[in-house]
């Protein structure tokens, strides 16, 4: 029962966030979930959630959307999912926590090391396969996306909304890849289906509400904080990968 309550409440509170800055909270919720679960149905249960949530957030803003990126991305996250289906992977904590921690780091790295522009179509195919294969490892890959919108001419709402899209095809690969997991009677027990769904609405409400708070931030003020709030984030999963090593 308890582990149900922190799923919800940190379903809702993580959806506001990434809501807001188009990241960080997906970290957050996906670093929750490994605590608390094993880590196939942490990766699958946090696809089925995110998935919605990612959804519902392009539904949200889809006049925003620049959908001439997607397709190669697309490509790209097809390619990754083709690959991790056709290796034995089994994904443990410490990689989880390792990649949680590690990806962050990405969003320091000097703009002229990599000019990359979602309008290209190499780009976007190439960050298509990187961030899905991490995305299937990690969890998440919120910071490898946004490498693709460093040099792009798209503002906060183009940004959030396409990157939504984008992450939706990544939690929708750990479905494809792990949802078989969430069908075993010991996922089941742990997080039953109701509390999904209610996760999955839960964090459809913080993304509306994350929307709403994104209208009323200026362009600077999204692109310095959510750099900061994702490295907080990361140093603290470093810090967890560390303690499972040891």
């Amino acid at each position: 029962m308890q582990a149900s309550v922190l799923v919800l409440i940190a379903a809702f509170l993580t959806a506001i966030l990434s809501g807001v800055f188009g990241m960080a909270g997906g970290l957050i919720f996906m670093g929750l979930l490994a605590a608390l679960l094993p880590t196939a149905t942490a990766l699958a249960l946090h696809g089925v959630v995110q998935f919605a949530s990612n959804l519902w957030r392009a539904t949200l803003h889809r006049m925003h959307i620049a959908w001439g990126v997607l397709l190669w991305f697309g490509l790209g996250a097809a390619a990754a999912i083709t690959v991790f289906s056709l290796i034995l992977f089994a994904p443990t904590k410490f990689y989880v926590f390792l990649g949680l921690g590690l990806m962050p780091i990405l969003v320091w790295l000097p703009e002229r090391w990599l000019r990359l522009d979602a309008a290209n179509r190499w780009h976007a195919l190439g960050g298509g396969f990187v961030s899905t294969g991490l995305s299937l490892v990690s969890g998440v890959s919120g910071p490898v996306t946004d490498l693709l919108f460093i040099n792009s001419a798209l503002n906060r709402h183009q940004v959030v909304a396409t990157k939504a899209v984008m992450q939706a095809i990544g939690h929708a690969s750990k479905i494809l890849v792990y949802g078989a997991v969430l069908l075993g009677a010991s996922a089941r027990a742990a997080i039953p289906v109701p509390v999904t769904a209610i996760a999955i609405l839960a964090s459809m409400a913080g993304i509306s509400i994350g929307g709403m708070i994104l209208d009323r931030i200026s362009e600077s003020h999204f692109r310095t904080s959510r750099r900061w709030i994702v490295t907080a984030v990361g140093i603290a999963f470093l810090v967890q990968a560390a303690r499972l090593a040891a």
